[in-house]
C-alpha cells in the first residue's frame, strides 16, 4: 500500500512538472489564457474586498453615532401630534432611559451687522445634548437647563457663522437675529464635533438654539422626533418595550402613531443590503471567470490535437487512459491557478487603490481570497474534464499515423 502511494505521488508531481514545462513551452499563448482567469479573480477580489470596507466603515460610523441609543418619531393622531414636555419629562424618568435629546429643525433667515445669510441650518437641542458633547464647544458656554425652561434666546454657532458674521470680532455676547428674532450668542463649536445620532436627521447645523425656543418659533409645543439613550446595560428591545408601554396610553392604544427604531436593526439592515451587493458584484465579475474557463478549453484543445504522437507513444509504451487524463487535467488545473493566484494578488492591489481612493478603510477579506483561488481551481477542473477526456480516448494506431 506504501508503495503504491509513493509510486502515485512520483506520478503526480512528474505531471506537475510537465505541465509546467509545457506552459513555460507556450508562454504567449499561456500568458493570454491565464489572464482571462486572471481578470476575473481580480474583479471578483476587488470588488469583494472594496464592498467588505465600506460595509466595516459604515458599520463603525453607526457605532459611532448611535451605540445604545433609541430614535423615536413620533407621526401623532387627530387628537395628539406630538409629544409635550410633561411628555419628555415621563419618557426621562424610565428606568430604561438615561436622557432625550430632541431633533428639532428649520431652516432660517439670519442677519447680522448688515450681512445677512438665507436658508441657514437651524438645531433645536437640550441640555442633555450639550452634556453628551461637552467637547464640542470650543469658546463660550453650551446651552443649559435653565435655557430649556426658560425659553432663553441664546445659541451657540458654528465656525462657519463666526466666519461669516464675526470675523476677526469675538462672537461671545454678540447678537445674531435667527428668523427675525435677537439670539445672544453663548459659545462657538467645531462642526466636526458632536455630530451624534442627530446628525441623521439634520445634518450638521449652522446654529444650535434651545429646543422649546425651536418650537416656540415653529408655533408648536410638541415634539415629533427624539434620540432616546438608554441606560448602561439595558437591551435596546427591553428599552423599546418600556417605551411602548408608555406611549400607548398616550395616543389612545392606536396603531402607527410612533415608531421607535435602533441603530442595531438600522445596521443589520445595511449589512445585509451590503451582502447582496457584494453577491451580485461577484456573480457579474463571475462572468469574465466563465470567459477565461472558455479560454482555457480551447487551448487543452489546441493542445492535445498538437500533441497527438506524444499521446500515441505513451499509450503503446503502456500508459492508461486514465493517466493520460489525469496528466492534461493537472495541466489545466495549473494553468488556471496559476492565473487565480496572479488575481488574487492583483485584485487586493486594486482595491486597496480604490479603498484609499473613496477613503475607506482596506480589509483582508479571508472568504474572497478562498473563493477566488477555490473558484479558480474549479474552473480548471471543470473546463479542463473534455480536452483530458478526449486525449485519453485517443485510439494510440490513429495517434501514431501522424507522425
Amino acid at each position: 500500500m506504501l508503495k503504491r502511494f509513493r509510486s502515485a505521488l512520483v506520478m503526480v508531481g512528474e505531471c506537475v512538472r510537465m505541465s509546467l514545462d509545457n506552459i513555460r513551452g507556450n508562454k504567449v499563448r499561456s500568458f493570454l489564457t491565464l489572464l482571462g482567469i486572471m481578470i476575473g479573480i481580480t474583479a471578483v477580489i476587488a470588488l469583494i474586498s472594496t464592498v467588505s470596507g465600506v460595509s466595516g466603515s459604515i458599520a463603525s460610523s453607526f457605532a459611532d453615532m448611535g451605540v445604545g441609543t433609541l430614535t423615536l418619531n413620533v407621526t401623532g393622531n387627530d387628537l395628539k401630534s406630538g409629544l409635550t414636555a410633561d411628555d419628555l419629562k415621563t419618557l426621562s424618568d424610565l428606568k430604561s432611559v438615561d436622557g432625550l435629546v430632541p431633533n428639532v429643525s428649520m431652516t432660517a433667515r439670519v442677519s447680522c451687522r448688515g450681512s445677512v445669510k438665507t436658508d441657514v441650518s437651524v438645531a433645536g437641542r437640550n441640555a442633555y445634548y450639550a452634556l453628551l458633547n461637552e467637547d464640542m464647544i470650543t469658546q463660550g458656554r453650551a446651552l443649559n437647563f435653565i435655557d430649556d425652561d426658560n425659553c432663553s434666546f441664546v445659541c451657540v454657532i458654528s465656525q462657519t457663522m463666526v466666519d461669516t458674521f464675526f470675523f476677526g470680532v469675538n462672537p461671545i455676547g454678540e447678537t445674531l437675529y435667527v428668523a427675525g428674532l435677537p439670539f445672544t450668542v453663548a459659545g462657538r463649536y467645531e462642526e466636526d464635533s458632536g455630530g451624534g445620532i442627530a446628525a441623521i436627521f439634520s445634518g450638521k447645523p449652522d446654529v444650535i438654539i434651545p429646543y422649546t425656543t425651536a418650537l416656540k418659533i415653529g408655533g408648536t409645543g410638541e415634539t415629533n422626533n427624539l434620540t432616546v439613550h438608554m441606560a448602561a446595560g439595558v437591551k435596546s428591545e427591553d428599552a423599546k418595550k418600556e417605551l411602548e408601554e408608555c406611549l400607548d396610553p398616550l395616543f389612545g392604544f392606536e396603531e402607527d402613531c410612533y415608531t421607535i427604531t435602533s441603530m442595531e436593526s438600522i445596521e443589520e439592515t445595511m449589512q445585509t443590503m451590503m451582502g447582496m451587493m457584494s453577491t451580485l458584484l461577484a456573480g457579474i465579475a463571475s462572468i469574465a471567470l466563465v470567459v477565461g474557463g472558455i479560454g482555457i478549453m480551447n487551448m487543452m484543445l489546441t493542445t492535445v490535437t498538437e500533441r497527438t504522437v506524444e499521446i500515441g507513444l505513451k499509450k503503446a509504451l503502456g500508459a492508461m487512459p486514465w493517466q493520460i487524463q489525469l496528466q492534461f487535467l493537472i495541466e489545466s488545473f495549473m494553468l488556471s491557478l496559476l492565473g487565480g493566484l496572479a488575481g488574487v494578488l492583483t485584485g487586493l492591489l486594486l482595491s486597496y487603490a480604490l479603498c484609499q481612493v473613496i477613503g475607506t478603510q482596506f480589509v483582508i477579506s479571508g472568504g474572497a481570497i478562498a473563493l477566488g483561488v477555490g473558484f479558480s481551481a474549479a474552473v480548471g477542473i471543470l473546463f479542463g474534464w473534455a480536452p483530458a477526456r478526449k486525449a485519453s480516448r485517443l485510439n494510440p494506431i490513429d495517434a501514431l499515423r501522424s507522425i
